[in-house]
């Protein structure tokens, strides 16, 4: 059941099995770094400059992901400051086992600040 507000995904993968723990789910590590490189996707539009992330303020894991099922991680900016870009990313798994069965796995705020060469942080703009 996808948010119409998040229509293209940033970011889209099969989970396969190097990526299980020892209960035969996902590794929650895996998804928050997918969850990292989908909401800098989303941050980078807004800046020419690099961006680092600062935070991942709140995470929340709803379901589990199963090996096979591919995972739809959608992006957007909520905020931006002078320096710093707030992005929420959703992420739903299609189930392997159940074609078309689309499950909210995870969700997240995730922010990012624009840095220079040197890595001190500069003005979006």
């Amino acid at each position: 059941m996808k948010n119409q507000q998040f229509r293209d995904p940033a970011i889209r993968v099969v989970l396969l099995p190097k990526d299980t723990n020892g209960y035969g789910t996902i590794f929650g590590g895996i998804i928050l770094s997918y969850i990292d490189q989908a909401a800098a996707v989303a941050a980078k539009r807004m800046t020419k400059h690099s961006i680092v992330t600062v935070s991942m303020k709140e995470v929340i894991f709803r379901q589990p992901v199963y090996v096979g099922d591919l995972v739809s991680l959608y992006a957007e900016v909520t905020a931006t400051g002078t320096t710093s870009i707030t992005t929420k990313v959703l992420v739903e798994a299609e189930r392997a086992r159940e074609p078309h069965d689309t499950h909210a796995v995870t969700e997240a705020e995730v922010v990012f600040v624009a840095v220079d060469k040197t890595g001190k942080p500069v003005p979006i703009a």
